[in-house]
């Protein structure tokens, strides 16, 4: 998605929001897609901005294009989104992209990468960078065709049923945790489960797994995570920044119109801005709650984010040297993100922390 092509997208949103649709889009016939969703319709924010997306295309076309979204499990299961997409069995679903690592490890890359890129540097990377040029190259080779659909923004590092003091207290962690991460948290000695968001209370009331990651306060809390664990840890040094993507089956997509794919591009542009707000809004009051019912907030001790660290870099080595895909990818992804470190090393990071520091 080149810059201007998001502006003539966006502009042609606005055209048609405020009711002056060009007569093409009047005249064609009702379409009707469906989405399949890999989150449960119980969580407002990461399932919700697929409806948000819906309700965009349904209102800039004057209910011409109808899109109905799916809850995980409905059409198809949470981790069979993909597969249902690249078949033409549906025609778009909303997931993150990591949980498809097993089919590519690059798949990740479309997401989140531990100690990859923030939301901002993400969105700067796909829309200004050769990041969607690049993901658009790989998921073609899958019939899909990516839009970014949203970003949960820095997540937790999730709810554990003990403490975590050291590197020694990871090894034999039943720990689910979603997507590429499970490569990391493996090294270090724990034991990764990739379970859907409907399935990880069950798991870890019962002792089924001893740690679960999902996203944040706001989320977790209505997951009741806080009931059945009690350490919060964070951060969620494998998700700084984690996209949520619209992947749509290429035959569909290329049978819209010129008007309907902008459309398309701007009303997933709205709902990706729209989930993080929502994030970033609703997680703040979800965490004094929880606090206030005893949920224990502990940092991840320093040896085991150095340990992951170190890790997670030989292990993006050994992708290098054995995944062209990867590679082609991930050096671009790696020089963007030296990059905006640098930048946000002087500007964002400096004030944040100093504001951080300040009583309000």
């Amino acid at each position: 998605m080149e810059r201007r092509s998001f502006v003539r997208g966006a502009g042609l949103a606005g055209v048609l929001a405020a009711g002056s649709a060009p007569a093409i889009v009047h005249a064609q016939a009702t379409l009707r897609w469906r989405v399949a969703s890999s989150f449960p319709k119980s969580l407002d924010t990461i399932f919700g901005a697929g409806e948000v997306f819906a309700k965009k295309v349904g209102e800039m076309t004057g209910g011409k294009f109808q899109i109905t979204v799916h809850a995980a499990g409905e059409l198809m299961p949470p981790l069979g989104v993909v597969d249902g997409v690249q078949n033409g069995t549906v025609e778009a679903c909303h997931t993150v992209p990591y949980y498809f690592f097993g089919k590519d490890p690059t798949f990740a890359i479309g997401a989140a990468i531990p100690f990859g890129l923030n939301s901002r540097q993400m969105s700067a990377w796909m829309f200004e960078g050769n990041g969607l040029k690049l993901m658009r190259e790989f998921y073609d080779g899958y019939n899909i065709v990516n839009f970014p659909c949203g970003n949960t923004g820095a997540q937790m590092g999730g709810w554990f049923r003990k403490e975590i003091k050291s590197l020694d207290d990871m090894k034999g962690l039943k720990f689910r945790i979603g997507g590429f991460a499970g490569k990391i948290v493996e090294r270090l000695g724990a034991v990764p489960q990739n379970l859907p968001g409907s399935e990880i209370y069950q798991a870890l009331e019962k002792g089924t797994i001893d740690a679960a990651e999902w996203v944040g306060p706001y989320d977790d809390q209505k997951l009741g995570f806080y009931k059945v664990a009690p350490y919060y840890l964070y951060p969620g040094w494998w998700e700084g920044g984690p996209q949520v993507d619209l992947f749509i089956n290429k035959k569909a997509y290329e049978s819209l119109s010129a008007e309907y794919k902008a459309i398309v591009e701007a009303a997933s542009a709205y709902a990706h801005v729209d989930m993080q707000a929502k994030y970033d809004a609703r997680n703040p009051p979800a965490l004094k709650q929880l606090v206030a019912s005893n949920t224990k907030l502990i940092a991840f001790p320093k040896a085991i984010m150095d340990a992951a660290f170190k890790t997670s870099m030989e292990v993006y080595a050994e992708l290098n040297s054995s995944n062209p895909a990867w590679k082609k990818i991930y050096s671009d992804y790696d020089a963007f993100r030296r990059d905006q470190n640098l930048w946000f090393r002087f500007t964002e990071a400096r004030f944040d922390s100093f504001m951080q520091a300040q009583k309000l």
